[in-house]
């Protein structure tokens, strides 16, 4: 019978391995996780005159709600609430919960159109007359099996939906009173602890 004592040099040499391999794993995720959201806010930033990401606006009743991202456009003020759900989403505007399918696991989460309304509602209390959008961007490594529900979009979409800013329309006047009502909405924001949602 094999005896193995603790200080056998191969047992922490194993173990040595197996943690220098754990943390490279960790490592290469990381650096997947922080390439997703540069590439991410590189879009964003874009298709928008100005941009926040992951700010708490004042809900109206003396707390704040979470926004992912809060965008000027030429079109107003627009909020994305990202989202990246891997695999078949079965949602509808009537479903309470949504459904996904994915690698021969099934789950559930809250339809997210109510607080994406509820974060509208905030956002237009603070915007006075400038039209307030806002939309559920997910990820494209989600595909929805029944149609998109009301106020979705997939990522490789947002381009289409909002083209480039160029430079000269980003430095224009011709936002007028959006950029003003920007500039004090944008002073009542405060940085949000949620973590940062990557597509």
């Amino acid at each position: 019978m094999t005896v193995w004592r603790i200080d056998d040099p191969w047992l922490w040499l194993g173990g040595a391995t197996l943690a220098a391999a754990a943390g490279a794993a960790a490592a290469v995720q990381a650096y997947r996780r922080r390439a997703r959201r540069r590439a991410l806010l590189t879009r964003l930033e874009r298709i928008a005159h100005q941009a926040v990401h992951q700010v708490l606006v004042p809900d109206g009743m003396g707390g704040y709600i979470h926004v992912d991202h809060l965008m000027l456009t030429s079109r107003g003020v627009l909020i994305l609430d990202t989202r990246r759900v891997p695999g078949l989403i079965f949602g509808g505007d009537q479903m309470s919960q949504w459904t996904v399918m994915t690698r021969g696991r099934r789950y559930t989460f809250d339809n997210p159109q109510p607080a994406l309304y509820d974060r509208i509602a905030a956002v237009k209390a603070l915007a006075g007359d400038v039209p307030v959008s806002g939309l559920l961007v997910f990820s494209n490594a989600g595909k929805f099996a029944k149609g998109k529900p009301k106020g979705v979009i997939m990522a490789d979409g947002l381009e289409v939906e909002f083209p480039a800013v160029d430079e000269q329309a980003r430095n224009s006047q011709e936002l007028g009173a959006y950029v003003e009502v920007w500039t004090q909405l944008a002073a009542q924001l405060r940085p949000s602890p949620h973590s940062f949602t990557n597509l």
